[in-house]
């Protein structure tokens, strides 16, 4: 089965990292995928190291409760190492991928997208929704949602399970 690392970073002005999205999305593809009884390798990480080792954020987490998928993660930060450790890298908005793809190694074998292209919505983006209410959180978990099933699809599709 394929590995699978979600990767956002919240905001560095503040030193935001880890903490939102991408826990909600592994979290949520976890779930997912063992729904479907498949077997997959799955993390989350931040293009910085802000929060390391902290849990994600309690409305991320919440919302992830509310809808009934656990949550189990510690913000760490990306490594050279998880661009072979991992088939695909998921990154939450195009910043996230741009700084992705400035410190991807030569030897990287991981294919990275932004995980909104797997939206059959076609919202490509998802938001940080650190700054604002309970919806953005909301509105990130049905995104993710989508983009897992989406994601699935896609795998499926091309014969990777």
């Amino acid at each position: 089965m394929p590995s699978v690392l979600f990767v956002c970073l919240g905001n560095s002005v503040l030193k935001l990292g880890n903490i939102c999205r991408s826990p909600m999305a592994e979290a949520v593809f976890a779930d997912y995928v063992k729904k479907l009884n498949l077997n997959f390798t799955i993390d989350s990480c931040g293009t910085a190291g802000y929060h390391v080792g902290e849990n994600p954020d309690s409305r991320s987490a919440a919302e992830c409760r509310r809808n009934g998928v656990a949550v189990n993660h510690k913000a760490r930060q990306l490594t050279k190492s998880d661009f072979t450790n991992f088939d695909y890298i998921l990154v939450m908005d195009h910043d996230n991928k741009t700084d992705v793809q400035r410190v991807k190694p030569q030897n990287s074998t991981a294919k990275i997208f932004l995980f909104g292209e797997f939206d059959p919505e076609n919202d490509l983006v998802i938001s940080d929704p650190y700054y604002g209410g309970r919806d953005g959180f909301e509105k990130n978990f049905r995104q993710v949602t989508r983009c897992s099933e989406g994601f699935i699809k896609y795998l499926q599709q091309n014969k990777e399970i």
